[in-house]
């Protein structure tokens, strides 16, 4: 249920009534006091310094949407929806404390909060991934951002720091919680379009309707394109509904459904070399004749032994042909005013088909997750308390294959190469506590905790002419993490919130990772241990006028056998993870809104958000070896690897307020990441780049009739043209033969790391609403 309320009041004074209105209530206002995002622009004024607001507060919301202490930045749809929205990135941009890389597919962006991702090559790892509060995490960490079609949601909320008391397992960094749009505000049907360079086309329609008995949101769309690289072609199609329906005063129903399939042509990955070289892979379609720099995969010729040749990408037939489908189920049951129960079930089964290397990877990942908590508010020595506590229980079984690749086109399979099966489950149990203890203050205590099982067989297959074999490895094991938190919030005054907190993770290994060796190879990795990590958070809040808005936080984090990953190369089976003994982050996350001529030019802002971040490893030796000997090499002091130490993103935005041009507005945004470490010895730097796109939207006022339903937009993305790198992972240091460690120049030529990021790139779009 929804309290809505009608404020016209002083631009500064808004957090002051969202204040007010959120003690009158019983129950907290979405987002929280605690939630540290810019306040939203103004829209059009009805005196200089006023502006009519609409607050909405969502009655006895759970913690796992609105955790308090946590810190917590936002994306609404007005950061997103005026552009071209092709995939998440479009979402995260602007928050502070997140930055983004490519993944293995067009809408498969690795989003990293604090670095979390960043030495990844795929999907959101190190982070619990919900959506509309249904989990969207598979049981072994695994998350992906293809279903994630920007047009169909609200806005995002990112939770940042250690958060395993509230998230359990993979909450290493955070958790982001993705919000659909409510059908009452839709109220009615949209169509859109997009549109433009390398083909791209997007066609979207979205339905809502809602009122206080029900709220039904209905999306689906279907995306396809090219691509710039070569054998990059793609066509997405995304279905996403969300339904709410009050069946009694106390007793509500919401229903969740996520279906996408992904249809992505791959290119491989290439060494820094052949970036500089070629770095749209361009001339390379017959790997015989290809031009320089092109990247080519070695494929068996009969499939099973022997001889290979080497073809390229698009010739062999490389890509990403996979099936997700998300349904869940809550009831939320209200005891009394103060106290509300919710039970949840969701269902996500992925479902792969992945000849991204010389191997094709096959097969189901059925996840299952159940949940209760309970959610009560009452009073400790006169002072408001909210108490939450809940269990959770989440199951994965799984069983795949991979197949050796034949240079016969179209990924054709040759003999198996591997099998594996297995299951893992989480049981998991919460409990937090907010005390408002005094007015100005309140401290927020919890203690969550996780008991993993993973269970999974392999079985390899060698063959040759004379003998074919099997080799089966089992891992069996258990892990028990606690991860309490702490955090104290003051609020001296409406322009003063200052907050600080210790939180703790913890990531278990997931079963892919305990069967690949250091050399790429399918083998023995199971001695790999849980991470676990202590962080510090410190920070304030300060509005010194109605005009500015400023956030920072800095945080200093300590972990212990860290899950790093690094690749063996284009030709391996897949990335090696290994336990980096102890190591630190520590940084600094700032966000800040300035409107700097209110009179003048009302309708202009300018938001910024910076990002540092500084990891390196505190303990760690690592093995290098040739083919006659063996060193140890500390790590000690060097950073880690495929960590984007600086991170901005500057907007400057214009949206006319009123006038012939009401809904006429754009924005020059820049951004700019700074250069990154390849590898654990430090011999290797991904170079930095800076981004120039233009946008310009109309909205059209209701003044002028029909016209108000249409909208449209025109973006150009990397204005000037500049060649750089979308998305690096972490590479294998080399073993020279005199026993020193190989240099910058043996190392350019590793490959399996870099995809090139879009060249100059033109897109519009426009929106009808009926």
């Amino acid at each position: 249920m929804f309290r809505t309320a009608y404020f016209s009041i002083p631009f500064y004074g808004t957090l002051t009534a969202a204040a007010i209105f959120s003690a009158a209530s019983a129950h907290a206002t979405y987002p929280p006091l605690n939630h540290h995002a810019l306040p939203l622009p103004k829209t059009k004024n009805t005196r200089d310094n006023t502006e009519q607001i609409l607050v909405k507060g969502l009655s006895r919301s759970s913690a796992l949407i609105r955790p308090a202490g946590q810190t917590i930045y936002s994306s609404d749809r007005h950061d997103f929806a005026n552009q071209t929205g092709q995939s998440v990135a479009d979402m995260v941009v602007t928050i502070p404390g997140v930055s983004f890389t490519q993944g293995n597919g067009p809408r498969d962006t690795v989003v990293s909060v604090r670095g979390s991702g960043d030495r990844q090559s795929y999907g959101l790892k190190n982070l619990q991934i919900l959506e509309d509060g249904f989990p969207m995490t598979q049981s072994d960490g695994t998350a992906r951002a293809d279903l994630i079609d920007p047009h169909a949601y609200q806005g995002v909320d990112v939770f940042e720091g250690p958060a395993s008391t509230l998230y359990g397992n993979y909450a290493i960094n955070g958790a982001i919680n993705f919000r659909t749009r409510k059908g009452a505000d839709i109220h009615g049907l949209e169509l859109g379009s997009d549109f433009g360079s390398f083909g791209m086309f997007n066609n979207y329609a979205t339905l809502g309707f809602g009122n206080r008995h029900y709220d039904l949101m209905i999306f689906g769309s279907d995306v396809r394109g090219n691509g710039f690289i070569a054998n990059s072609r793609y066509n997405t199609s995304t279905e996403n509904v969300r339904l709410r329906a009050n069946l009694t005063s106390s007793d509500r129903l919401i229903l969740k459904f996520i279906n996408n399939v992904t249809d992505a042509f791959l290119p491989a990955r290439l060494s820094l070399n052949q970036y500089r070289t070629n770095p749209y892979q361009q001339g390379c379609a017959n790997a015989s004749s290809a031009a320089a720099g092109c990247a080519s995969v070695n494929l068996l010729v009969n499939g099973r032994y022997g001889a290979k040749v080497a073809m390229s990408p698009e010739a062999a037939g490389l890509g990403r042909f996979d099936r997700r489908t998300v349904a869940g189920l809550r009831w939320e049951h209200d005891f009394n005013s103060h106290t509300t129960w919710r039970n949840q079930f969701t269902y996500d089964q992925r479902h792969i088909d992945q000849p991204t290397s010389p191997s094709a990877y096959v097969g189901p990942y059925n996840s299952y997750n159940v949940s209760s908590d309970i959610t009560s508010h009452t009073q400790l020595a006169g002072r408001a308390l909210e108490t939450f506590a809940g269990v959770s229980f989440d199951y994965l079984d799984f069983g795949s294959q991979t197949y050796n690749i034949m240079p016969l086109g179209g990924a054709t399979r040759g003999a198996m190469s591997s099998e594996s099966y297995g299951h893992q489950w989480n049981l998991g149990a919460r409990f937090q506590e907010d005390w408002h203890f005094a007015p100005d203050w309140h401290i927020i205590a919890g203690l969550g905790g996780t008991y993993s099982d993973i269970g999974a067989t392999e079985t390899l297959y060698g063959y040759s002419a004379t003998l074919n074999t099997q080799h089966v490895i089992t891992a069996n094991r258990f892990y028990f993490n606690l991860a309490p938190e702490g955090a104290l919030i003051y609020t001296p005054s409406k322009d003063w919130t200052l907050h600080t907190r210790v939180g703790t993770a913890y990531g278990t290994p997931s079963s892919s990772n305990l069967f690949i060796t250091p050399q790429g190879e399918y083998g023995n990795n199971t001695q790999l241990k849980s991470q676990t990590s202590v962080g510090i958070d410190l920070g304030a809040d300060w509005h010194p006028s109605s005009t500015i808005s400023i956030q920072a936080t800095g945080f200093y984090e300590f972990y212990k056998n860290e899950l790093v990953s690094q690749s063996a190369g284009v030709n391996t089976v897949g990335f090696y993870t290994f336990n980096a003994p102890a190591s630190e982050h520590r940084g600094v996350v700032l966000g800040a809104e300035w409107k700097p001529l209110p009179k003048i030019l009302p309708g202009g802002r300018v938001k910024l958000s910076y990002t540092y971040d500084n990891q390196i490893y505190t303990r760690y030796t690592e093995v290098l070896s040739n083919s006659t000997l063996s060193r140890s090499f500390s790590r000690k002091g060097h950073y880690i690897p495929g960590v984007i130490p600086n991170f901005l993103n500057a907007r400057f935005l214009y949206d006319q307020p009123d006038g012939p041009l009401e809904g006429l507005g754009g924005y020059a945004e820049v951004t700019w990441r700074s250069s990154y470490w390849l590898d654990n010895a430090s011999r290797l730097k991904a170079p930095g780049y800076a981004l120039l796109n233009l946008e310009v939207h109309y909205d059209p006022p209701a003044r002028f009739g029909w016209a108000h339903r249409l909208h449209w937009y025109f973006e150009v993305q990397n204005v000037a043209n500049q060649t750089y790198i979308a998305g690096a992972t972490n590479i294998s240091d080399k073993l020279q033969s005199d026993g020193r460690q190989a240099g910058a120049a043996t190392l350019m030529n590793s490959t399996g790391s870099i995809y090139a990021g879009s060249p100059r790139a033109y897109f519009g779009g426009v929106r009808i609403r009926f």
